[in-house]
């Protein structure tokens, strides 16, 4: 038996043991790996993506779409993010966004008859470097996928085996990462990152981040694309210095 067998079993045990429970959903790669077990498994689970001006449309699109492949059912929750202290950008940001997030999946999901919410948080997912995890041990977030020592490379291989096409999305964190800390947020900063990277992506560009001081971007890729980046140097130009002051590349890759 191999490991991802072993995960396999490991993941049957917990379904077994929690049979009807809500799902924190991203429509990534983990939250999507864990409602497809959690079927698998026979599972009563509900989905519930929750849409803010920090997500981009995409990932609604992601989300609904793998719901309609798994026939799982999903709930779509709007939030104002512009009421909650996420938006003053300082240290604890996304602890804030994270709780309020998760607070009102709770409050819906317990409308609905699920008192237990779980979440696609991973074995490698280091606590110590991700604020909002605080939020999830004060709200009592149950994490399948790290109570069984499922780590992020192996989530792909076992989405992979499933036939998930979200096997090998790349990890996306939401639009406010894009702005540095300290730079208060508003929908101006957001919608100029959205569309700035609404046309990274239409060139082929998967993984990459366009950050901002809320004046000028600079643009993170991986090593690999970043002769694809030269070639489309003028397009890309072009099109953000219509949106941004100053343009730049960072030499570190992603």
């Amino acid at each position: 038996m191999d490991n991802q067998e072993i995960y396999v079993q490991s993941l049957k045990k917990f379904f077994d043991i929690h049979t009807k429970a809500a799902l924190a959903f991203s429509g990534g790669t983990d939250s999507a790996y864990v409602l497809y077990s959690a079927l698998k498994n026979g599972c009563d689970i509900k989905a519930y993506y929750v849409k803010t001006n920090f997500q981009p449309e995409f990932e609604l699109r992601d989300a609904v779409r793998l719901c309609n492949v798994l026939n799982a059912d999903i709930r779509i929750i709007k939030l104002d993010i512009f009421n909650n202290e996420a938006v003053k950008n300082d240290s604890l940001r996304c602890y804030y966004c994270k709780k309020f997030i998760i607070e009102a999946i709770k409050t819906e999901a317990l409308k609905d008859g699920y008192n237990i919410l779980l979440d696609g948080t991973n074995a490698t997912d280091n606590e110590f470097e991700r604020p909002g995890s605080k939020s999830l041990k004060q709200l009592n977030v149950i994490s399948p996928l790290k109570l069984c020592g499922i780590k992020k490379q192996d989530v792909r291989i076992l989405s992979k085996r499933a036939g998930l096409f979200t096997w090998n999305k790349p990890s996306y964190s939401c639009l406010a990462t894009r702005i540095i800390e300290g730079v208060a947020i508003n929908k101006t900063i957001l919608e100029k990152i959205s569309e700035s990277e609404d046309y990274m992506f239409s060139l082929g560009f998967k993984d990459f981040r366009v950050r901002t001081d809320g004046v000028n971007a600079k643009i993170e890729i991986t090593e690999g694309d970043f002769k694809k980046f030269i070639d489309a140097r003028k397009q890309i130009y072009d099109k953000l210095s219509g949106i941004f002051k100053e343009i730049t590349l960072n030499l570190k890759a992603r």
